[in-house]
């Protein structure tokens, strides 16, 4: 299994450099750490007294694993997750923050648990989680993974500008989706076919 070192490493690569796209609602981001992220931890790298990209350029590789690991692995309690279903649950909350604890949750109505859907990972639903796996363990990861691909379709079916990661120009699957593949089993991938009638609506 892979350290937690190991994982935020991954997820650094997987968001890449600096980035400022206007459709992106995070704005100013480098590694995936926006800049709401590091004017919230107080992290004026520039030292000229105000937080901004210049600040976000200055992120390193190494900062961008600590405050991961620190913010987004630890203070959320996903470390005591099974181990099988971190590194997804991990790359979404990076991706985006308390809503990969509600997509967790909500998949453990699914599973027959009642737990309270509100983004946080208190013992009642570590505890559910924990069953849950022990019970599907060759499912439950996977139905996670599904439901955070649904989570982007569903969000790119709200917000137009937001189509553009999850289906490219050419119809193919964008950003989110691919993202959301990688923790998924092979024989659940959606073929082109299936990704391109679920954007149908969308043209």
């Amino acid at each position: 299994m892979q350290s937690v070192d190991e994982i935020a490493r991954e997820i650094v690569r997987r968001e890449g450099g600096y980035v400022n796209d206007p459709d992106d609602p995070g704005g100013a981001t480098k590694y995936g750490v926006t800049i709401h992220t590091m004017r919230r931890l107080g992290l004026d790298l520039t030292q000229d007294g105000r937080i901004d990209a210049h600040d976000v350029k200055a992120l390193s590789e190494a900062e961008a694993v600590e405050i991961f690991k620190t913010h987004y692995f630890t203070k959320p309690r996903i470390g005591e997750l099974p181990r099988p279903l971190r590194p997804s649950v991990f790359d979404m909350y990076v991706n985006s923050g308390g809503n990969a604890i509600k997509i967790l949750q909500r998949v453990l109505k699914q599973f027959g648990h009642p737990v309270t859907v509100d983004g946080q990972l208190g013992p009642a639903s570590i505890a559910a989680v924990k069953a849950a796996h022990s019970k599907a363990t060759d499912h439950f990861v996977d139905a996670y993974g599904i439901a955070r691909r649904n989570y982007y379709y569903a969000l790119a079916d709200r917000r137009i500008a937001s189509r553009k990661y999850a289906k490219t120009r050419a119809g193919g699957k964008g950003g989110w989706i691919t993202r959301a593949e990688e923790f998924i089993s092979k024989k659940y991938h959606l073929s082109a076919a299936e990704h391109k009638k679920r954007c149908q609506k969308w043209a």
